[in-house]
């Protein structure tokens, strides 16, 4: 058995957010847009007993027992075009940096797709910072297509980093 085979995929214990924030602060990105501090800022609880609330909502973890190893969350967005489709959102995307080019992202990827099937999701989609041509490729071996150009509008200073994205 690998190390890779005692991960397991579930849902995110309010427990869990000290442990998904430093994955999402473990990157040069991430590192301007997160607070690691202790103890959890009260906005990631705010935000996490929304996505909690929400039955279309779902923050994962990657956990090998107590270690957390991955996170991602995925949001069921019903549709109005494509016939009332529902769409499969993920977003936040992050693995323990000693794990990457491991395997784990693929198998995270193939839960989370899997959920959509579950969910009967026409589709599932997701984003990447344009400065993270390794993660383009990954989600492109994966069968993922650039197919549209996005944009944001920040509302808020925190909504970004420094250079605006």
């Amino acid at each position: 058995m690998t190390y890779l085979d005692s991960v397991v995929f579930r849902k995110a214990r309010e427990d869990d957010l000290s442990a998904i924030i430093a994955l999402l602060a473990d990157d040069e990105l991430g590192m301007q847009r997160e607070d690691t501090r202790l103890p959890v800022a009260g906005e990631y609880k705010t935000a996490f007993a929304a996505i909690e609330a929400d039955p279309n909502q779902l923050l994962v973890v990657a956990a090998n027992g107590k270690q957390i190893v991955g996170t991602f969350q995925l949001s069921f967005i019903p549709l109005v075009v494509r016939r009332g489709a529902l769409r499969g959102q993920i977003e936040a995307v992050r693995i323990a940096k000693d794990l990457r080019r491991s395997g784990l992202g693929s198998r995270m990827m193939e839960w989370a797709i899997q959920q959509c099937r579950q969910r009967d999701c026409a589709l599932v989609q997701l984003t990447t910072d344009k400065t993270r041509p390794d993660a383009q490729r990954f989600y492109e071996k994966l069968g993922f297509k650039s197919t549209h150009e996005g944009y944001k509008l920040a509302l808020k200073a925190s909504a970004t980093t420094p250079d605006g994205r």
